[in-house]
């Protein structure tokens, strides 16, 4: 699988409230440049499993790779009804991802 197959399918997995793919699409020591969001595979996936986000509708818009990044861009709508537009950018080593940036704007 190339690394854009990996995020098309933990987003989608996860899209469907399934975190387990994560478990082994994140490396161990994955950092999270996102202000207020955990570092380290297991502290972000219990943060991401709380978070208002495991419980929002996402629709993929485009997903784009290169190299050893992968971006993404979709919509969430949270169940406030508040939605956002977010790109998600990864970087991966071996198949895993090491690294995440993100941009959010408000619809």
């Amino acid at each position: 699988m190339t690394n854009k197959d990996l995020v098309l399918h933990g987003f989608r997995e996860f899209a469907a409230g399934n975190l387990e793919p994560l478990r082994t699409l994140l490396h161990e020591d994955f950092v999270e440049h996102v202000p207020g969001n955990p570092s380290g595979r297991d502290a972000f996936l219990d943060f991401i499993a709380t978070s208002p986000v495991a419980k929002a509708t996402l629709d993929l818009k485009q997903i784009i790779a290169e190299d050893n990044y992968v971006m993404i861009y979709y919509d969430i709508v949270f169940l406030t009804g508040a939605a956002q537009s977010v790109v998600d950018i990864w970087r991966f080593e071996d198949h895993q991802i090491v690294e995440h940036w993100d941009v959010k704007q408000a619809v």
